[in-house]
């Protein structure tokens, strides 16, 4: 294989024109093609990326199999659409880097997996806060023992919108803080809870009312899509993680912290200039009583780079080297959408816990 390949990008709607801009700039990659249902945004990707007149734009997937020599794809449409896309892609040859989630069903995200495997091809999902340079960086520090004893840790991501229409805030935003949770702890959980709320889309009220009628929806689940989930997540050793996501919040968070016998990693990504923060503090028993003892703060230093370029130059090297990412490959994808797909069942049922499975087993 040459070191130069051939890319096509599929979707080019919020998140999509970002993983453009990314290979358009990349050194071996050659875009050669973009497609998406919506005509005003080809014409505006054109525009504003000032596109060559050898790039094919078009709005059919069907249109992509008359590119010669494509070597692979990314995928940002909305995850309804992934199992098909990224299937038919397989079966044609193509790499495929998609968008989180893989899909919405942890048994066709197995299939997609086995899929690629069995074409020897590279099958990766943008998990982009893998390839934070902050969540790398807490990663060993977890896994260097400097917090101590475990103790639990929390997250909290809210905004003001956007709201999704195809999925609830759990599959919208729990994947990231899940995604770091578990690369820090080194482990997947082993049982899950949630409970939720609606307030703006209650079943059968979707694209049905104006936004002064959605408004004053409360409805029960499983009857329509959460805006506000509470998650438990319960590890192997006994760690849980506590996790709040809102998407009608205009307090906006990214906060995720693990606190420890011996201190507190916070990331908070809201700190743009300092969002990894090592909180030393442990308590020393003086009696009856326990004191505050050793208690400092120290921002760590990151690497400089953009997580979602990080995530575009892994997939090219992974094409080129054939060698699947173990940050985020197919499989990984498969894990936490396991995870979410149990969360789910709790949400439905009131936050009765549910035990994951070995959701990650290539044989499951």
């Amino acid at each position: 294989m040459t070191n130069q390949i051939k890319i096509a990008v599929i979707g080019v709607g919020r998140w999509g024109v970002h993983l453009l801009r990314n290979f358009l700039a990349h050194p071996q990659v050659d875009v050669v093609a973009v497609i998406d249902p919506h005509p005003e945004r080809l014409a505006a990707v054109k525009q504003q990326f000032n596109l060559d007149e050898n790039v094919i734009l078009t709005t059919e997937w069907e249109d992509l199999k008359k590119v010669p020599g494509l070597t692979g794809v990314a995928i940002a449409t909305p995850a309804t659409t992934h199992y098909a896309l990224i299937k038919d892609s397989l079966q044609n040859g193509y790499h495929v880097l998609a968008e989180k989630p893989l899909t919405l069903d942890p048994a066709e995200c197995r299939k997609l997996c086995q899929l690629a495997e069995q074409n020897h091809l590279i099958l990766m999902v943008d998990h982009t806060y893998l390839f934070h340079p902050a969540v790398e960086q807490g990663q060993a520090v977890v896994q260097a023992g400097k917090l101590g004893d475990l103790r639990y840790g929390y997250a909290t991501r809210t905004h003001l919108g956007p709201v999704r229409q195809d999925v609830d805030a759990l599959w919208d935003l729990a994947i990231h803080d899940i995604a770091i949770f578990n690369a820090w702890l080194g482990q997947i959980p082993v049982k899950v809870q949630a409970t939720g709320t609606v307030w703006l889309q209650g079943a059968g009220e979707q694209g049905s009312r104006g936004a002064e009628e959605k408004k004053d929806i409360n409805s029960p689940l499983p009857q329509g899509l959460a805006d506000l989930v509470w998650l438990t997540l319960t590890y192997p050793d006994g760690f849980q993680a506590y996790i709040h996501l809102c998407w009608l919040n205009p307090d906006k968070q990214r906060r995720l912290g693990i606190v420890g016998s011996l201190g507190s990693l916070i990331f908070d990504e809201m700190l743009q200039s300092s969002p990894l923060t090592l909180l030393h503090g442990e308590f020393e028993q003086q009696g009856n009583h326990f004191i505050p003892v050793h208690q400092k703060q120290v921002v760590l230093e990151l690497e400089l780079g953009e997580p979602l370029g990080r995530v575009c130059s892994t997939f090219v090297v992974s094409i080129l080297k054939n060698t699947p990412s173990e940050i985020s490959s197919g499989w990984v994808g498969t894990q936490l959408v396991g995870i979410l797909a149990a969360l789910t069942v709790s949400l439905e049922q009131g936050g009765k816990p549910v035990f994951l499975n070995n959701c990650s087993s290539k044989q499951a």
